[in-house]
């Protein structure tokens, strides 16, 4: 088959990456891609969140499936324009795609669909917000509603803080429309773990688990970043999480979704807090994560392309589970300095292939672009380094000794990834 994948990011690189290598793929075509997707796959300058000229490009490259990696272009649509136009996608509808476009909509059907979580409120009114945070304990977890790259969580220690974080988000606007309402929540505490399904919209896979690394810097410290690092599989899950999950969690809002009128397809991350209480869920996305999708691939002994495709097409019932190997992947970002807040970039990348001939390790390129001769930084994370090995401990001294040859000017990485 041939399949197209949408998106220019260290996610879409690794899907590029397992897709070359799947027995069923003849050819991947990557829209726009970056420096490192182009070594695997055929790279064309098209914008991946404008629905027209996707479907002109699946029509031009012939695409068989196509593969929406970033959340962007589902929320913009492009999965309803490729689903009118006759091509299998992997990727949910603009609708359905609320449950990450949303998060007071993904609370509402979590509500629904009786999956626990975290009490929240929701709100258009900075006053009214404000007032609300006397129903919270410290700390207090403020939310964008809309889409904020990652960056739109604050975990505030304080309700000073917790107010400064509501007047950022809806007074001044940090983040446009997506801090037009805001949600607060109860803190949840415990460690967090990453969970993905493959849907069809009836029928569910569930991918190995990840560990992902939010804060910016060593102990969990710092900003909320898109992820400074990720393990898979999570670490000390009892061995029916996975089963749980999908009882519990997936198939409900599935079938939440389905009576809705809009069954999801593609891919669904939960993300969960493990508390004392059990998991609930903290938030859900409409892609695979990023770094994780970079711990959870390399582990892949499945042909991606015939699972994806089954997906797009309504036939998972139709084919067994997805098999890993019984290996550990830790994956370390290497990120500008300054993120997640001002950063530059244009910056050269030194020692791209001594770390990706270190035995057990990838290099996936998330911004980067050619500049001549020259690879260049061209975003906030700028490489996602991963290792393989048979225990936690030798996965992450590969990912670092790869990371290790790799230099460019402001680099910045956590040295704890696995760690924790």
């Amino acid at each position: 088959m041939r399949a197209l994948v949408l998106g220019g990011g260290g996610r879409e690189h690794a899907l590029c990456w397992a897709l070359d290598q799947a027995a069923s793929v003849s050819h991947v075509v990557c829209a726009p891609g970056n420096a490192g997707i182009a070594e695997v796959a055929e790279v064309r300058a098209v914008d991946a969140g404008d629905p027209s000229a996707v479907v002109s490009l699946a029509g031009d490259v012939d695409a068989d499936v196509v593969v929406v990696g970033p959340e962007a272009p589902l929320i913009a649509g492009v999965a309803d324009a490729l689903t009118d136009a006759g091509v299998p996608v992997f990727g949910p509808t603009a609708a359905a795609a609320r449950l990450e476009g949303s998060k007071e909509f993904a609370k509402d059907v979590m509500v629904s669909a009786g999956v626990a979580t975290a009490s929240y409120w929701s709100g258009t009114s900075a006053e009214e917000a404000r007032e609300a945070l006397s129903g919270f304990a410290a700390p207090y977890v403020v939310k964008a509603d809309g889409l904020a790259a990652g960056k739109g969580v604050r975990i505030c220690g304080s309700r000073q803080e917790a107010e400064e974080a509501i007047d950022q988000m809806m007074v001044d606007r940090a983040f446009g429309a997506a801090g037009d309402r805001v949600v607060i929540e109860e803190f949840l505490a415990g460690p967090e773990v990453s969970v993905f399904a493959l849907c069809d919209g009836t029928t569910t896979r569930i991918l190995e688990t990840a560990r992902d690394y939010k804060r910016a810097l060593d102990g969990d410290s710092g900003l909320n970043t898109g992820g400074m690092g990720a393990v898979s599989p999570a670490p000390d899950l009892p061995e029916a999480f996975r089963a749980q999950v999908r009882e519990e969690v997936i198939d409900p809002v599935l079938a939440e979704m389905a009576a809705r009128g809009t069954p999801y397809v593609g891919a669904l991350y939960a993300g969960f807090v493990l508390t004392a209480q059990g998991p609930r869920v903290l938030e859900f996305n409409v892609r695979l994560g990023d770094p994780e999708t970079q711990a959870v691939l390399p582990r892949l002994a499945s042909d991606l392309g015939e699972a994806l495709l089954a997906a797009a097409t309504g036939r998972l019932a139709d084919r067994p589970g997805l098999d890993f190997y019984d290996t550990h992947c830790v994956t370390v970002v290497l990120a500008s300095g300054g993120y997640p807040g001002e950063y530059r970039t244009g910056k050269e990348i030194t020692g791209l292939e001594e770390a990706a001939s270190v035995p057990g390790a990838a290099v996936f390129h998330a911004g980067t672009r050619r500049d001549g001769g020259r690879i260049v930084t061209a975003g906030g994370r700028v490489l996602a380094v991963s290792g393989r090995g048979s225990t936690v401990a030798q996965a992450r001294a590969t990912a670092y000794q790869a990371a290790d040859a790799i230099h460019f000017e402001g680099l910045h990485r956590r040295e704890d990834i696995a760690e924790l």
